[in-house]
C-alpha cells in the first residue's frame, strides 16, 4: 500500500509537538509492515525512511497529492476535499469550539473523544518505544513531574502546583513552561518546591521522566488523548489527574488515580503505591506504534473500498464539552 501522510509541520519534531511525533511513529511502522510511505509537510522536513514533500503554500493542499500514493492520511482537514479523488481519512486531534459537521472519513483519538462526536470511530495514539531511552526501574524516585504545554490554561500546571503545595514535601518538575511566563498574561510561581525545565526533548526528557515518581495531570478539559500520559507510563510513572476526557478511560486503577478533587489528589500523592514495572508494561503494550498502524491499516483497506467510516458526519454534541471543567478544593 502507497500512503500519504500529511500535515502542516514539520518533521521530526526535536521538543514540543505531539501530532509531529505521532505522525512519525506512524509512518515508520508502516514502512516495517512494508507499506510504502510519503509525507507531504513543511519544506524543512527530513526523514531517513520514507519520501518527503515539501508543501507548496501558493498552491491547494488537495492539488499538490502525487499520482502514486493508494490512500492520503489527512492529520488536519484541508478545504477543497471534495475535490480530492484519491481515498483519504482525516485524524482528528483535538477538540472544537463549534457544532459543524465533520468529514465521514474522520477518526479521533479515543473512544472519548468520538464520543463526544456521536462517533464510534477511533484510534489510539502510540509511540515508536524504541526511539526512547529504555526506562531504569530500579532507580530511586523523588520528584513529581508536569508535561505539557504550560502555557495552555487547559492542561493546567497552576493545579499541578496547588496540588504539589498541598502534599507534606513533595516536588514538582515541569517539563513545558517556565517560572516566568507572559503568555498566560503575568504569571511567577515563587515556590521553591517547583522547577521549571523548559522544552525538553530526547534524552533530557527521558532522564527526568525516569526519575519521576509519577505525572500530575489536572487537566481541566476533556483530554482529546494526551501523549503526555503514555510517555510518563512508558517510564514507570503513575498518572494522578482529573477524570476528564481520555483520562478515565486510559488511566486505569493499576496505573493511577482520578479525581476532580485537589485534596484527593494531594492525598493519593503522599500514599503513592503504584508499581512502575506494571505502568511500563501498560504503555508498552497497548499504545505503541505498531498496534497503532494496524488499526489505521484497518482504515485505509475500509475507505478504499469504497466505504465511509462514519455513517453520519460527525459534529459535536454540545458546547459544554469545550467549557473549563472544575477542579474542586
Amino acid at each position: 500500500m502507497r500512503i500519504l501522510i500529511v500535515h502542516t509541520s514539520s518533521i521530526p519534531v526535536l521538543l514540543y509537538g505531539g501530532i509531529e511525533r505521532v505522525i512519525w511513529s506512524l509512518g515508520k511502522e508502516l514502512t516495517r509492515l512494508g507499506h510504502e510511505v510519503t509525507y507531504l509537510v513543511k519544506p524543512d522536513s527530513r526523514c531517513d525512511f520514507a519520501r518527503v514533500i515539501g508543501i507548496d503554500k501558493r498552491k491547494r493542499i488537495v492539488d499538490q497529492i502525487p499520482d502514486d500514493v493508494d490512500v492520503v492520511h489527512f492529520h488536519f482537514t484541508p478545504p477543497h476535499l471534495c475535490e480530492l479523488k484519491k481515498p483519504y481519512v482525516i485524524t482528528v486531534h483535538g477538540n472544537c469550539h463549534h457544532m459543524m459537521p465533520f468529514d465521514r472519513n474522520s477518526i479521533f483519538v479515543s473512544r472519548n473523544h468520538a464520543s463526544r462526536f456521536g462517533s464510534e470511530c477511533f484510534v489510539y495514539n502510540g509511540l515508536d518505544w524504541s526511539e526512547y531511552t529504555r526506562p531504569d526501574l530500579s532507580l530511586e524516585r523523588t520528584y513529581y513531574h508536569f508535561l505539557g504545554d504550560a502555557s495552555w490554561k487547559v492542561k493546567n500546571v497552576r493545579g499541578a502546583i496547588e496540588i504539589v503545595k498541598r502534599t507534606k514535601c513533595q516536588t514538582l518538575r515541569v517539563i513545558g513552561g517556565y517560572r516566568l511566563n507572559f503568555r498566560m498574561g503575568f504569571r511567577l510561581t515563587l515556590t521553591r518546591r517547583v522547577k521549571f525545565l523548559g522544552f525538553l526533548g530526547g534524552e533530557a526528557k527521558d532522564k527526568v521522566l525516569n526519575g519521576s515518581k509519577g505525572l500530575i495531570f489536572p487537566v481541566i478539559w476533556h483530554e482529546p488523548f494526551g501523549l503526555s500520559i503514555i510517555e510518563s507510563l512508558y517510564f514507570g510513572c503513575p498518572v494522578f489527574g482529573t477524570p476528564y476526557g481520555s483520562l478515565s478511560e486510559l488511566v486505569n486503577e493499576d496505573v493511577g488515580f482520578l479525581s476532580r478533587s485537589k485534596s484527593e489528589l494531594a492525598r493519593a500523592i503522599e500514599e503513592c503505591r503504584f508499581d512502575p514495572l506494571r505502568c511500563h508494561e501498560y504503555a508498552a503494550t497497548v499504545f505503541n506504534s505498531r498496534r497503532m498502524a494496524l488499526d489505521y491499516i484497518e482504515k485505509y483497506k475500509a475507505v478504499m473500498d469504497g466505504q465511509y467510516l462514519n455513517p453520519q458526519n460527525p459534529r459535536m454534541r454540545s458546547l459544554e464539552d469545550a467549557t473549563l471543567l472544575p477542579l474542586t478544593e
